[in-house]
């Protein structure tokens, strides 16, 4: 029974100690005296920057320039995380770090879940980490990307114009697209994505134009919904692009379909009251002959109904059998009643 308990604990002691993660690096001599600070990011539009709502936790650099974050308390799935090295003094730091810029910070972001070793080897360039040794494979994507934004730098200084930078940008724009679309990871796409829809930069105004047409952002949303289908980056991302195509509609059009929609209901509206109108009269002006009709006399009536047939004084008198006389007569009754003087009013009064 001992030997079952022992072996149950060393097999959740074996299975604990690899439910951790270790991110561990070394920095130059010039930092030894400053902190090393381990953020989660959840919102990608602060990917770079100090901000204080995403620091887990944070580390002092040993007298060799070494550091180490570890623990278990990661997401299991893949997250965006940043380590950074702050050079101001803490009390200095509220006042530097306002709005979440800080000159005097070096960083650098990478891909994790909580099972992850990664190592930042030490480096002789300018920034303070190299590439990234990691058991996930895709922790380096973000130092591909800046990778190829170093050399999208070089492209826009080697000859300052208004033309070169145009062409530029529009040759950089797809260019980022599709090294984002096949790096085959949609949280290090959604860093290129916030940079090219970014206000402040000269990519968003080819950004609006691109979103009226392309089928790149539908796209990066399902990449997005089938790898990471809970996180708080698709709900983002899902939120900014639909109030970006919201806002890039044609208000013009817009407004033109909601005056034709208006005016459409207007004349169905005015064509049913006209008809009703129409049917009223008609109802009226029908019950009016109806009454005068009822007003003559039945031989009137006979009179009357030739009359409208076009006959003549003679044909009305044979079909009676009266004299073309007595026709005369009951013809000025048959006037004097309907309010007319000639055959034409008789018909105009009965529609004929």
């Amino acid at each position: 029974m001992n030997l079952k308990l022992l072996f149950i604990f060393f097999f959740l002691l074996s299975f604990s100690v690899k439910a951790q993660y270790s991110f561990s690096g070394q920095v130059d001599e010039n930092h030894l005296e400053n902190s090393v600070y381990l953020s989660l990011i959840e919102d990608f539009r602060k990917l770079s920057g100090v901000f204080s709502e995403q620091i887990i936790t944070k580390q002092q650099i040993d007298a060799s320039g070494n550091f180490q974050f570890k623990g278990n308390q990661l997401d299991t799935e893949n997250r965006i995380y940043r380590i950074h090295i702050d050079n101001c003094k803490e009390d200095e730091q509220n006042q530097n770090h306002f709005d979440g810029h800080c000159d005097d910070s070096k960083e650098i972001l990478f891909i994790a879940k909580n099972t992850d070793t990664i190592t930042f080897p030490f480096s002789f360039d300018n920034q303070i980490f190299c590439e990234v040794s990691s058991s996930n494979p895709r922790a380096n994507a973000f130092v591909r990307i800046d990778s190829l934004k170093e050399a999208m730098k070089y492209d826009y200084g080697e000859f300052r114009s208004e033309t070169n930078r145009k062409l530029n940008n529009k040759k950089w724009f797809k260019t980022l697209q599709n090294f984002g679309k096949h790096l085959d990871e949609p949280l290090a796409e959604l860093s290129i994505y916030a940079f090219l829809s970014d206000r402040s930069n000269n990519f968003h105004e080819y950004y609006l134009e691109d979103l009226k047409t392309s089928t790149y952002y539908d796209d990066l949303k399902v990449r997005l919904s089938e790898q990471y289908p809970n996180s708080v980056y698709l709900r983002q991302y899902e939120n900014e692009i639909n109030a970006d195509k919201f806002s890039i509609e044609d208000p013009n059009k817009t407004s033109s379909g909601k005056w034709s929609s208006i005016l459409l209901v207007f004349f169905g509206v005015s064509l049913l009251f006209n008809g009703f109108l129409l049917y009223q009269l008609f109802k009226k002006k029908s019950k009016n002959t109806s009454n005068l009709k009822s007003s003559l006399t039945k031989q009137e009536q006979n009179i009357l109904q030739l009359l409208l047939e076009d006959k003549s004084n003679k044909d009305i008198a044979e079909v009676l059998f009266v004299s073309v006389s007595t026709v005369k007569t009951h013809i000025n009754n048959v006037y004097k009643k309907l309010n007319v003087q000639t055959r034409g009013e008789v018909k105009k009064l009965f529609n004929r």
